[in-house]
């Protein structure tokens, strides 16, 4: 079963960019409501998609080469990742069914 994982500017590199698998990255800060509520559904779908996919978390207030770098403006933002690009994103919580389609697409 997979976990999410938490990444920082200095390792989004290694975990999203290099990684050998599609990448799901949650821009979120601890004062957000709506990251809080996606944070479950995020882990939800960890376990449910396995080692197909990565899901990682990025704290935008310590990281914030990595959230500038991507023209993060607003919270939540999930940047899926396939081989080492943006593919799809969506800003704001959605439910747990929206996700899955879009991991799905992804995966083609």
């Amino acid at each position: 079963m997979s976990t999410t994982i938490n990444i920082t500017d200095d390792s989004f590199e290694a975990e999203v960019i290099q990684s050998d698998k599609p990448v799901i990255v949650d821009f979120w800060a601890t004062w957000c409501g709506p990251c809080k509520m996606l944070t479950p559904i995020l882990a939800e779908l960890a376990g449910d998609y396995g080692d197909k996919v990565k899901v990682a978390k990025l704290d935008v207030d310590a990281n914030n080469v990595t959230a500038g770098k991507y023209n993060i403006m607003s919270i939540p933002a999930l940047l899926f990742f396939k081989n080492g690009e943006v593919v799809d994103q969506i800003v704001g919580a959605v439910p747990k069914a929206q996700l899955a389609t879009r991991i799905d697409n992804m995966l083609g």
